[in-house]
Parts: C-alpha cells; structure tokens; sequence
C-alpha cells in the first residue's frame, strides 16, 4: 500500500476538514493506516495537534478493522523508544498525556505487553515497574526451564514391570493398540508413572520389535500428545550413540523413518539431533573416496538407508537433495537400497514390456508399505519417480547390473514413443554411461547398451561419447569416475608399449578386456599413439577383434573426434605436404572399417561438412575407406598390364587391374553402399568433391604452397574418380539413375564442371542402354546377330537423344558450328570398355588361375578338403573371365557397328577442319585426356577409331600435330598426377605414330586412302580440280620427324626454365612417353645434356626434381641402344649448292640462319628483338627449321622436290657439325692459341649470318604485301628450276606447294593445313596470346602453325580474287 504523508493544510484545517479528510483517506484509498497513526501521533508529540483532538480521530477509526488496537499498541510502543531518547521533556509529557487520553479504547493487556515498565508505570497501569520486571523473569523461567516432576524418584519398578509385559506379549491374536493404550493408561495412573518415561520405553520395545510396525505405529500415534516430544526423545536415543567407538543400530534408523513416514515427526526436528561432521566439501570428499576405505557412522546415511529400505522416497529424495551431489548414493548400502526400491517400482512394466524371449528371471515381491511409490505400469509411471530415483542414483547404478539391464531393455522396448527420446538420452547420459565405466569388464551391459544405442540417431550416441572425452564433463562432476579415469589410461600406457604383431592375441584380449568399461579413455589414448608411430596401425587393428559393438561404435567416434581436433595442424611445418599424423588416421580408418563392423555414417557425414566448409584435407579417409573397404585403387602409376586389365570388366579389374589384390570385399563394400543409400550421402560427396576441385585452387588455395595446392587438387580429383567408379559398380541400376540427375542440370544447376559430370552420368548412360537393349530382345525374339546389333543401336537413339539435347546447353551456340552434339555426347559417353578387348589381360589372367589350379593340386602339404575349395574357387573364378571377355567382345561390336553409322553426322563442314580440330581438342580430347589413366587411354583410341571409321571431315593429321606441337602450356598448367594421365596420352598416342613410321605396309594399310591423311583440303560444294592427294609414306616420316622435334624443343624449354612445376612435369611425362620417345640420337643427346644438367643444380636444392631427374637419366641411357641416327629415322638427302643467299631461296616460312644444335635453345638477343618485330608485325610464329624441311616437300601429286629435300640434308649437315663443335668446345678447354682463334672465327660467321637474316626480315617487313608475294613466287620459281636443272630433271611449271596457314578470317573458308617450317624455342607471340584470349576457356593453349604464302599465277590469283569477294570455299591447300 501507499505511505501516506499528511498534508500542511490537514494540520492547519485540522478541526474545519482536516480530520474529516483523514477519515476518507482511511475509508476510500488503500492507505498504510500505521503509517497514519504514526504521523498522526507524531503531530500531537510535537505540539502541533492537540492531543483530546486526535483521540477522537482514534477512537472512531478503531471500528474500521478489529486488529486496529494492535496496530496502535504498536505505533505507542515505537514512539516510547523515540521519545525515551529524547530529552525534551515536553515532548514525553505530550506522548504520555496521547496514551493516558486513549487508555479507554485501547485494552491494558495489550499496552502492558508492548510499553516499556516506567511508560506503565507512568500512566498507572502497574505499581512499581522493578517488580513488574522480576515477575517476568520468574514467569519465563517457569515456563522454559523448569521441569515438571512425576516421582521420578519414588516410581515403582513393578509398574514399568508390567509395561514391559503389556507391551512385549504375543500380538498374534485379538490384541489391538487401543487395548494395550488402555492397559498403558491404567498402570500409568495406578503406579504414578512418568508418561514421557512410559514412551520412551514403548520406542524401546518397538525397536526390539521392528516387525511390528502397524502395531507399534498406531500405538505411538494414540498415545502422544505432541510430535516434539517424540522427536526429543529419538533425538535423545541418536545422541548417546554419537559417542566414539558407538554404532547406531539399524532397528534405531527404522523405527525413526517409520515414524517419519507416517508423519508422526518432522525430518526438520529430528535432522538437528544427528550428527553433521561427515558433510564435507567436494574436495574432502574426493579425498574420502581415495584414502578412506571405511567410512565412519554417519546417522543421517543410516536414516537415508533406512527411509529407502521401507519406500519412503519423499523423505529420502529431502536428505540427498541436503547432501552434496552423488554423495549419499557413493555409500554402496545406500546405492543397493535405492536400487532395490528401482526394481520394485519397475517391476511390474518390466514383466509386461521387458523381458527378452525365453528369460524367466525372478519375481520381487512387492513393499507392504501403502505409501511407498507406486509400481509403474506405463511409461507416464516412469516418469513420475523412476527417472528422478535413477538421476539421484547416477553412475552407482554400477552396484546393480540387473538393474542396469532392466532399464535399457525398458528403453528399447518403449523407444517407438517420441517423448521417450530425451528421457532416455538423459538417463543414458547421467547413468548409463557412467555406471558402466565404473562396472569392471561386463561385456554383457555393454552389449545390451549398444542394443539401446542402436535406435538412436547416431548424431545422439555420439553426443553421449563426446561427454566422456576431453573436456571430461562427466568424469569431472564423479571422483569414481577420475579415478577410474587415471586407471585406465596407466593400463592402456602398459598395454601399448608392449604391443606388437606377435603378441596381438594377448594384447588383443587385454584391450577388449579394458574397452568394456572405459572405451572412450582406451581409444583416445591409441589414437594419441597412432598418430605419432604409424607402424603401430596394423597390430591395432588386429588386436580389436575383441571389442563388442558398443565399443566398436565408440572407435568411430573417437577417429572423428581426433580428425576434428582443432589444436592440430593439418599440414606440416613446412606448408607443402599433409602432416603424418593424418595420414595415420586416414589409413587406421580405411583398415579399421573394413574389418570391423563399425558405424560409417559418422565419417562420412564429417567428411561431407568439410567439404561444405570448403575443406578438402580429409577426403583423404574418403579416399582410404573406398580403397579399402571395396578394393578401388586410384593410382597413377600402373604398369601396362594392369592399365589393359582396367579396360575390361569387373572381374578382371579386381584381378589384374590393381597392385594388391584385396579379397572379401563384397560384404564391406556393401556396408559402405547401404550407409551411402540410407543417409542419402551418395550423390552429395559426389557433387561437392567436383566443386571442390576448382575451390581448391580459388578458394582453399590462398597463400598455401603450390606443391601444396596441386596435391590437395590430385587427392580431389582422384578420390572423385575413385567414389564414382565405386558407386557405378555397386550401386543397382534403378539406385543410380534414381539419384543422378541429367547432364544439363549437374552442370547448370549443380555447377559441376563438364568432365565430371559425364563422369558420373557414363555408368547411367550404359545401364540405360543395356536396360533397353534387354527390353527390345524380349519383346522380339531373334537370334541373329545383325538383329541384336539393331536393337542395341536403336536402343541406344532411345537413350541418347535426350542427350544430345541436353548438351547444346552446356555450350555457347557457335562452338556446334563445328561439332555435332552427337559426336560431343558419344565421345564423353563411351569408355575403354566399349572400343576394345583386352583379350591379352583376360588370357594372361586365365593362365595365372591354370597355374595356381597346378600349383595347388602339387602342393601335398594342403589338406583335402581345403584343396577342392581352393580348386573350385580358381576353376569358378576361370570361368566368370571367360564369360566375361566373350560379353565384352559382343559389347565392342555392337558399339562398333553403332559408330560405323553414325561417324556421318559426327562433324559438320561448315568451318574450317583447323577449327573442327580445334574445337575437339579443346572440349573433348583435353579435357578427358587428364581425367584419369585409362580415360588417356581411351582419349589416344578414339582418335585412332575416328580416323580408322574414316569419318568425313577429320583430319588426323592435323589432330596429331596440335597435340604434339603444343605441350609446354599444357605440361606448366597440369598438376602432378594430371602429367603422369597425359604423359600416358602422349605415350599412346606416340605408340599409333610410331607404329605407322616403323613400316611402309602398316602405314599404307591403315593410311593411305584415309580421309584423315589428305594434303589438300576443299571445301563444300568445290568442283573440278585435281583428286585430293595423300600424304605419301616418306613424307610421313619427315613429319613425324617434326613432331619429335617440337617435344624436343618444348621439353628442353621446360627443364631450363627453372620453376619447379615445369621441370616436374616434364621429368613426369617424359619419363612416361620414354618407350616411344626419343628415338632420334641426337634429339636424346640433347635432352640427356638438360637432364645432366637438372641433375647438378638440383641435387642440394629440390631433392624430389633431383630423383626424379636421375631416375629419368639413367632410363634414357639404357634407351639409347635403341636411338638411331637422323638419317636413318626419315630420309635426307644432299641439298644441292647454291650461290643464292639462304633467307633469299627459302620460302617466308623459313630463315636463312644456319640451324644450330637442337640442344640449344635460346638465340641471341638481337635475334629475340627481330623475333619481337616480326610478331608486332602480325606474322604468323615461325618453327625452328633444323627439322622443318618436310613439311615443305609434299607437291601437289604427293612426290617430294629433290631441291628441298636437298637444302634439309645441308641443312642438318650444318646442324650436326655445330653440335659436334659445340660438344668438342665443351670437352676441350680452349687454351690453346689456335682454338682460340677458331671459336672467335666461328663466332663472327655467325654474327655475320644472323646479321644478314634480319636485314633480309627487315626488307621484308618493309616491302607491301604483294610486291612480297610476287617477289616469293618468282624466288621459288626460280630455286626449283636451279634446283631441278642441277639434278638434271626437266623444269616442270611450278605446282602448287602452299602449307597450312592459321585461318585470318573464319567466314572465308577452309585455310587451315598441317604445319609448315619449325622455327627455334621461343615464347609465343603477343598475337597468339591476343587470339588465344579469344577462344573458348581451356587449359591447353594450341599453337598456331606457321603458314607459307602459296604461290600462284596469274590466273589462279585472279580466280582467287573473285572467290573471296563472292563468298566461295574452294581454294586448294596441302601439306608440306
């Protein structure tokens, strides 16, 4: 209520309407009425009121509640005090004067209690106030000290006698309480005796009687007066057992919690008679549990044991909540108590819901106690005080095993119910887990846990293992539990450092014996381990044989909480390699979880947040776990044979397509498919790792090293192709069509790059296909072949044509121009399996089961019966090969017939063949080509097979030259394992062009009459003209020649430009195209010199180029036996003499510079600046010429021009006698004054050469471009005539020899051939990059071909004229 303050005007206008407004105030506002009297008074004590005034106010306010002469005892009795301490007597006179005026309304009674003495004695209302106050203490005394006496001293024995009698005769029959109170009464009344003494021995008698409670209760109930005075006689009886050396008696605690059960006594007046020393801090108490083994008489404990003996929770639950927590249920008499009333009160649920089938068990016969809790029937029931009891109990429940079996069978049993979830989380977290840490190796509960765990989610069981990890919240709150800790982790220390693979048995078994009770303190502490000494993972893995499932569950969590262990860093100190420690990890998991049944949704749900987090360190357990559990290897480095096997079937990849054959994978693997389907992970990792690839160079990269960047982009990639090439295999065709989408929506909406896409697409293609296929055979029955091949075809439109319509959109519209989308589809679509047999891995393969069937049926040593088996197993195995092969073999010649009828449609003509290639390269061959080893593979066949299908418009020779012309920017942009996949495209496609070099017939049965060996191209709707020529063999021969050139110079290129990715990359590829390459001596001279040289200034820097530089060098000096000389790789023959200066005979694609050594690689550096000027000037990059002359010799009816073959031998000649100068300088030093002379000689021919070369370029530039193109035609006429009067041939008019030139205008058809002359290594022109900048996004830059100008006449130019002003295709080209 409001205080109120009384206004100036009231006490002015007291007697007008002050008065008469305080008795409203009273009446109509909630006002605080002492607070008024008191202000009131206040007034007449200060002389402001007249007192006779006020005492009206006060006597008609006194009707308005009854406690109102109270309130105003009160208000006189605070202003005694205040006026007592004044000394203005005046002011004590008017206070006494108030209180005299209000004697009649306010009673004495009340006054004499409130005032002080002399304030009585003042107003009259006692005589003398000191005998007033020694009355009170008498009084008082009386009333709270003195006892009164019932002959304490003159009591007669007989009567107690007869008490004792009364109290202690057979209660069996008729006797009832109220009689024997009667009896009690009379002898208390005939023998004078004390009733407090006659209680205190009826207690006694009922302690002595214990059994009788419902006598002795109903006794006490009726014979007491007041509860206190029994709670002071038990409180009597605890006391005199506190002393030292007593013990309380147990009948003492039960009659005591009977009597607080039936509320005859309050536990807050017995609770102060026990003796309170034993309630200690937590820290005493974890002191208690380590040194004392005998805990003291604690009477509070006893009374606790006795309350839960006889069912009272109530009262039970009270004590403990007083005690700290767990601190009364770590007496192990409590804990059994506790638990013994848990069973009582689950029983009857269990019985119903609980029990496992065929188990008995033993029936517990209920509390006689009414009031005790009720049994629970439902799960409502449990909830009332099950769970609390179980929460109070905590980890004791240990005590209990029964118990602790119970209460997971409970939880399993009613598990369907959803608010049973959080309930049981919670007992399991408090209780369950804890208890059975503290239980000693019962494998058994730990089962039975794991039964329960089972139907959780595994998020839920994990959350419940991360509480018994560090930070140890827990075992923290439990000094059991630290202790038990602290065992345990000195057990595990034992067991490991005697861990070995001879002892794995033992040690295996004191592990699981150990991981019973405490896994999660076991396994962190071996992983620990692991992570430093990873030659302790084997012996590990075999020593948990003898885990149970919980613990087995319990591992994976521990992996993932040690793989997402933030203090750890993940890569090592110096930035550009994985840390050991995770990589021990990564190959426990894979181990691990093969062998073992262990939940895997955990990992691999960690692994799929990574990489959402953009992180892709860890798919480097994906990548373990998949290799492991389902025998997919991914590795670059497979030799021949195994890369054959891996183009066959399953069958024989499993047998021959990997290092370690991994047997008995079948039940992992399906493990690991199952967890992927149900927790829908599959298509997920799939879809994240493809865009991962690229985060990691954008993204993840940052400032890491670039080793670093490339390896974390390789184990991307490769665990990509590894996860999809398991799921094409093992999941069914209706899992994986279900789950992939279309090819238009994984790369537009899912943004995931083209290759990857078709990647995961290809599997559902070719189930699509054959699922078709196999509905059309049995809807018409035919056996024929040319029928199934029909069918499989029109199976395959059916399949395809959405695809083709798919992929337009992954493409901007011009680039169809050039490709058909059908060709794009097929490409991507096929693989390795569809285009050959491997028919010598399936023999090699069926060979090796022949001898191990022979080896076996020899062997004495192996019994019987494992023999057959071993037997039928190979036998088996032979089998499913042979049937295998004879399917693929089917396969390939349907596929085959298939792209025998569609090569028609595969390429359009409306764009130059320069830009078909290019195109092809750039968004088929390229990209696939670095995918995977046997996708390099298939990449080299399918250029084979289009050329051998002769499919229109593909130029193969043009395919091969972009691809061997072009690698330096090819080789910098690839990662360390994408050189070794494209080192393999080289070395294949290396492998067709040498084949087809090494013989006349093999090149002019497979490409003579080819559409892809054309020299002279025409476009559409061309008429008259000569028949297209054909690139004869010998020429072929110079070409390939080239091309072993331009890897020449571009390798060397790479290995002196000192970065580290060029020189790994080439040492990578060279070392994989070393079958096939080099094959010229001095072209391998020139590379060994650069190798020699890596090797030298490597060794001390970059340890990893160093090896892998000697390991290349001493490869290539045992290739050498094979290297033959230049004349004899392609034929050259002696150019003939001529006084005309060289830049001045040889055509604008050529320089008259005398070729030096194919080793050398840089020029001078005013030769680089004029190289610089012919660039500004738009000309097209010349190649080096040492080698270039083939492509100049080719004339229009295929025969090669002696002259030019001619100035190539010269040429060479002149190449040749440099070097050998050059190697005779560098091995002999130059000290002599003739060698001196000599090298000053020579190096003033060739300042004087270069000098004249670039006057004649600039010349060059100067003049106008068809004064230029006149003065090259009759230049060359002129040579050929010199050339063929010389030879003594008849001088022919001049035909046509023009080499391809790049396209200058893309709408003035069909300008692109086969390169021209080969200029020396130097950078790529600003042009090219400027062109380049232009094309459609790729990786591989293709370097554009120089082109000589054609020479023509007069007619011919005129025709050419009107040709390109009207629009028309039909000029004629070849190559050289």
């Amino acid at each position: 209520m409001a205080t109120l303050i009384l206004p100036v005007e009231w006490i002015k206008n007291w007697e007008k309407s002050g008065k008469h407004e305080l008795m409203w105030a009273c009446l109509f506002t909630p006002v605080d009425i002492q607070a008024a009297f008191y202000e009131i008074c206040w007034q007449v004590v200060q002389g402001n009121l007249k007192s006779d005034l006020v005492v009206s106010v006060l006597a008609d306010t006194m009707e308005l509640r009854e406690d109102m002469t109270s309130i105003l005892a009160d208000v006189f009795s605070v202003l005694d005090l205040e006026t007592g301490a004044l000394e203005d007597k005046n002011k004590r006179d008017h206070y006494t004067q108030l209180v005299g005026a209000c004697l009649f309304f306010v009673p004495e009674a009340i006054l004499k209690e409130r005032l002080d003495p002399e304030t009585l004695e003042s107003l009259g209302l006692i005589k003398q106030a000191h005998q007033f106050n020694q009355k009170i203490v008498k009084i008082k005394t009386k009333l709270f000290y003195k006892q009164q006496k019932f002959n304490l001293l003159r009591e007669e024995n007989e009567g107690y006698a007869k008490l004792i009698t009364e109290l202690g005769q057979d209660l069996s029959g008729n006797i009832t309480s109220r009689l024997v109170l009667e009896s009690i009464k009379s002898l208390i009344g005939c023998f004078n005796l004390d009733p407090n003494r006659v209680l205190d021995i009826i207690l006694e008698v009922y302690e002595s009687r214990s059994d009788q409670d419902e006598f002795f209760l109903s006794l006490i109930e009726s014979y007491m007066c007041e509860p206190l005075t029994l709670c002071h006689i038990l409180g009597f009886k605890f006391k005199f057992y506190q002393e030292p050396n007593e013990e309380t008696p147990k009948s003492l605690y039960h009659i005591a919690a009977a009597l607080l059960h039936h509320n005859l006594i309050e536990l807050e007046d017995l609770y102060v008679h026990q003796i309170i020393q034993n309630l200690w801090t937590v820290t005493e108490l974890w002191l208690f549990f380590f040194l004392c083994p005998q805990p003291p008489d604690n009477q509070k404990l006893g009374l606790l044991e006795a309350l839960l003996r006889i069912g009272d929770w109530p009262h039970a639950q009270s004590i403990m909540d007083q005690m700290p927590s767990f601190y009364a249920t770590s007496h192990k008499t409590i804990a059994l108590a506790l638990c013994q009333l848990l069973h009582l009160t689950v029983e009857p649920l269990y019985r119903r819901a609980g029990v496992p089938k065929g188990a008995r068990g033993c029936i517990m016969r209920p509390l006689r106690n009414t009031r005790a809790p009720r049994p629970a029937e439902s799960f409502e029931d449990l909830r009332r005080d099950t769970f609390s009891m179980l929460c109070y109990l905590g980890p004791h429940l240990s005590h209990d095993p029964i118990l602790f079996a119970k209460i997971v069978r409970l939880g399993k049993a009613f598990m369907k119910e959803e608010t049973l979830l959080s309930c049981f989380l919670s007992i399991a977290d408090q209780v369950l887990l804890p208890s059975l840490s503290l239980m000693e190796c019962n494998a058994c509960m730990s089962e039975e846990l794991w039964g329960l765990f089972k139907l959780f989610p595994y998020q839920h069981s994990f959350f419940l293992f991360s509480l018994s990890l560090p930070p140890p919240e827990t075992y923290s709150s439990h000094p059991l539990l630290v202790k038990v800790k602290a065992q345990t982790v000195e057990r595990a220390r034992y067991i490991m450092k005697r861990l070995t693979k001879e002892n794995v048995k033992q040690s295996g078994r004191q592990i699981g014996k150990l991981s019973h009770s405490n896994p999660t303190i076991l396994f962190d502490y071996m992983l620990s381990q692991i992570q430093w000494y990873d030659n302790l993972i084997v012996p590990v893995v075999d020593s948990l044989k003898y885990l149970t499932s919980l613990n087995y569950d319990v591992l994976a969590y521990c992996i993932i909480e040690a793989l997402a262990n933030p203090e750890k860093e993940k890569m090592k100190h110096d930035d550009t390699t994985i840390s050991s420690w995770l990589q021990s990890l990564a190959s426990l998991c894979g181990s691990v979880f093969r062998k073992y049944p262990i939940e895997l949704a955990g990992l691999l749900q960690y692994v799929t947040n990574q990489l959402k987090a953009g992180k892709s360190f860890d798919l480097l357990i994906l990548k373990e776990v998949v290799q492991k559990m389902a025998g997919i290897e991914i590795t670059d480095e497979m030799t021949s044979e195994q890369l054959e096997a891996m183009t066959g079937g399953e069958q024989l990849k499993a047998e021959g397509g990997y290092f370690g054959q991994i047997r008995n994978t079948k039940k992992s693997s399906q493990r690991l498919k199952d967890v992927l389907l149900d927790h829908e992970l599959a298509l997920p990792l799939c879809l994240l790792m493809a865009q991962q690839r690229n985060g990691v160079v954008f993204c993840e990269g940052g400032e890491k090293h670039l080793k670093l960047v490339g390896h974390l982009y390789d184990q991307c990639h490769d665990t990509l192709v590894q996860f999809g090439g398991f799921l094409a295999s093992n999941l069914s065709t209706e899992d994986y069509i279900k789950r992939v989408p279309s090819i238009d929506v994984l790369c537009n909406q899912f943004h995931t790059p083209h290759d990857a896409a078709f990647f995961l697409s290809r599997p559902m293609y070719a189930h699509q296909i054959l699922s078709k296929y196999d509905e059309l055979k049995k809807a018409e029955k035919g056996n024929r072949q040319q029928q199934k091949v029909h069918k499989y075809v029109a199976a395959c439109e059916y399949v395809m044509t959405p695809v083709h319509e798919a992929v337009v959109s992954l493409h901007p519209a011009r680039v169809w121009d050039d490709l058909r989308p059908q060709f794009y589809a097929t490409f991507w679509s096929l693989t390795m399996y569809d285009l050959a047999v491997p028919q010598a891995a399936y023999e090699r393969e069926v060979n090796k089961l022949k001898v191990q069937i022979k080896a076996i049926e020899d062997n004495p040593e192996i019994p019987l019966n494992k023999k057959k088996k071993e037997k039928e197993r190979c036998t088996a195995l032979q089998e499913k090969l042979q049937e295998e092969e004879k399917k693929q073999v089917e396969h390939v010649q349907r596929v085959l017939h298939r792209l025998k009828l569609e090569k028609d449609n595969w390429l359009l003509a409306k764009s130059t063949k320069n830009e078909t290639i290019t195109k092809f390269l750039q968004l088929c061959l390229f990209p696939r080509c670095i995918f995977s080893s046997i996708d390099a593979v298939y990449c080299a066949h399918f250029v084979e097979l289009v050329h051998q299908q002769k499919t229109p418009n593909f130029c193969t020779l043009l395919c091969y030259d972009r691809v061997f012309s072009a690698i330096i920017y090819t080789v910098a942009s690839c990662t360390e394992n994408e050189s070794h996949r494209y080192g393999r495209f080289l070395c294949c496609m290396l492998e067709t062009v040498t084949r087809w070099h090494s013989d006349r017939s093999v090149y002019e049965k497979e490409c003579v009459n080819y559409p892809g060996f054309l020299t002279i191209f025409r476009a559409t709707g061309f008429d008259g003209g000569n028949k297209a020529d054909q690139l004869d063999y010998e020429n072929f021969r110079h070409v390939v020649h080239k091309w072993h050139y331009m890897l020449t110079k571009a390798s060397v290129h790479c290995l002196e430009t000192g970065d580290y990715t060029h020189i790994r990359n080439i040492l990578i590829v060279l070392t994989k195209i070393l079958p096939c390459y080099p094959k010229v001596l001095n072209l391998g001279q020139a590379l060994e010199c650069r190798v020699h040289k890596i090797c030298l200034e490597e060794k001390d820097k970059r340890p990893d180029l160093y090896a892998l530089a000697m390991g290349y060098s001493g490869r290539l000096k045992a290739q050498k036996v094979h290297m033959v000389p230049e004349n004899e790789f392609h034929h050259k023959e002696q150019p003939v003499r001529s006084a005309t200066p060289a830049n001045q005979q040889n055509g604008p694609g050529s320089t008259g510079k005398p070729a030096t050594s194919t080793s050398k690689t840089e020029e001078g550096t005013s030769e680089d600046s004029d190289r610089g000027k012919d660039k500004s000037q738009g000309t097209t990059k010349p190649v080096n010429k040492a080698n270039s002359a083939a492509a100049k010799v080719t004339t229009s009816n295929g025969n090669s021009a002696v002259n030019s073959t001619k100035v190539i031998k010269e040429r060479d000649d002149k190449e040749k006698s440099g070097k050998e100068k050059k190697e005779k300088k560098e091995k002999t030093p130059g000290t002599t004054p003739e060698t001196k002379v000599e090298n000053r000689r020579e190096k003033q021919r060739d300042e004087r050469t270069g000098k004249e070369e670039r006057v004649a370029r600039e010349g060059k530039e100067k003049t106008p471009k068809a004064d230029r193109e006149k003065v090259k035609a009759e230049e060359k006429s002129s040579k050929d005539d010199k050339a063929k009067a010389g030879n003594g041939e008849p001088v022919e008019p001049s035909r046509e020899r023009d080499a391809i030139k790049e396209p200058k205008n893309k709408e003035k058809g069909d300008r692109s051939a086969v390169a021209g002359a080969l200029k020396s290594q130097v950078p790529r022109s600003e042009s090219a990059e400027s062109e380049r900048g232009k094309e459609p996004f790729c990786l591989f830059y293709i370097f554009p071909h120089m082109l000589q100008e054609s020479r023509h006449d007069k007619e011919k130019s005129e025709k050419k004229e009107k040709r390109d002003s009207s629009g028309g295709k039909d000029e004629k080209k070849q190559y050289p």
